[in-house]
């Protein structure tokens, strides 16, 4: 990941927290999808929302699809509105990136008292994804 890239993904927790901070806490996902779209757009991010990710058997497209809350530069994001962020949510966001094999994602919660976004990086080579943290987040960049 580039630092351009990591600016992207800076830039949509940016708008994030300015919907949280304007909506907090409590709404439906849909409530909140419809603000970042808003505050995404006010901010020049062009986003694709509920964008449809196919799957494919050796190679063969599948009928059954799945659609992430939003496609911006590479970076899948899924949203949520829940107590806590829980296993099952962070699976549903990792399974997105395998399949798509989208090496960046960003997983929000709306629904606790300050935002939550949890930023991954999918290794596909190990089958491994890293939660970035402000410790580890310069090991990830490349010039």
């Amino acid at each position: 990941m580039n630092k351009q890239e990591y600016k992207d993904i800076y830039d949509v927790v940016g708008a994030a927290m300015e919907v949280h901070k304007t909506l907090g806490r409590g709404l439906f996902e849909p409530v909140y999808q419809e603000a970042l779209a808003m505050e995404m757009a006010k901010r020049g991010l062009t986003a694709e929302r509920e964008k449809q990710l196919r799957l494919y058997y050796k190679g063969v497209q599948m009928e059954k699809t799945y659609f992430a809350d939003f496609y911006y530069k590479g970076i899948i994001i899924e949203l949520k509105s829940a107590d806590s962020i829980c296993s099952e949510h962070r699976a549903q966001l990792f399974n997105y990136m395998r399949i798509t094999k989208t090496f960046k994602g960003i997983l929000i919660n709306f629904g606790e008292k300050s935002l939550r976004a949890e930023r991954y990086l999918y290794l596909p080579d190990e089958d491994n994804f890293v939660l970035l943290s402000q410790d580890n987040y310069k090991d990830y960049i490349t010039e």
